[in-house]
């Protein structure tokens, strides 16, 4: 079995493989001070849970943006299950061409959204993806990264929403009743969930306008369905598209 691992910066997420069935997945919070052993009691935890054994892993591919947090998952491998994972990064075969001015600025989870959507969608995507920042990745019907927009997250607009004011409180994220709120909490759930809803929209919009092909929208992270929803330019949502990509560029490197 294939365990893929994506460290992004609030979460960690787990993909087991059964070739190319996803077998289950799971979520933690990413923290780098995390040892290896602490990620082996997790993860063995995990699959006892799901009725597997650890060691009934025997390939690993990992995706981070947060450096700090992969060697101690790389550790994990090395020492408990004495694999080498792949990790994404250059040097990797994607079998996407990276349009980016400097390709090694793209984070690695990006590049894997695009491979996945690519593999779904070969007309060319744009996948927006609600992590702890809202991505936009566009990727062209002839399977190139050609770039994309950075946005605030919306649970980091909520947080700095928050700590930036004396007496607006920290809310819940979910789609309240209408957009004119009538107490507090509703006021700034309309804002941010119907707010975000118009970016993604205006955005969306703007990148059609500029790319010569008729792409599909997808979105995917944890706030993925919320917001897809909300959205009149979202077509699909799949909030495990990161770990699906990991598995595919998996066995593009195998040889």
């Amino acid at each position: 079995m294939l365990l893929a691992v994506d460290i992004g910066n609030t979460h960690t997420v787990f993909g087991l493989f059964e070739g190319e069935r996803l077998r289950t997945d799971w979520r933690a919070e990413t923290r780098v001070e995390r040892t290896e052993d602490e990620h082996a009691a997790l993860l063995r935890g995990l699959c006892e849970l799901e009725g597997v054994g650890l060691r009934d892993v025997t390939a690993a591919i990992i995706s981070s943006v947060v450096p700090p947090a992969t060697g101690p998952v790389e550790r994990f491998f090395a020492r408990y299950l004495r694999l080498t994972p792949l990790v994404v990064g250059p040097g990797i075969k994607t079998g996407m061409p990276i349009l980016y001015d400097n390709p090694r600025e793209v984070g690695a989870d990006r590049i894997v959204n695009g491979v996945a959507a690519y593999a779904r969608w070969p007309q060319g995507a744009v996948v927006v993806d609600f992590g702890t920042a809202t991505t936009f990745d566009v990727v062209t019907a002839r399977g190139e990264y050609a770039g994309g927009v950075i946005a605030p997250g919306l649970m980091v607009s909520a947080d700095a929403l928050f700590r930036a004011t004396a007496k607006l409180p920290r809310v819940e994220i979910v789609r309240p009743k209408s957009v004119v709120g009538k107490n507090t909490v509703a006021s700034i759930q309309a804002g941010l969930v119907f707010g975000y809803a118009g970016l993604v929209d205006a955005i969306v919009n703007r990148i059609r306008a500029e790319v010569d092909f008729d792409p599909r929208v997808v979105a995917t992270g944890g706030l993925g369905a919320l917001l897809a929803r909300e959205s009149s330019t979202i077509q699909d949502c799949d909030e495990l598209l990161t770990l699906r990509g990991l598995q595919i560029i998996h066995e593009r490197n195998r040889s």
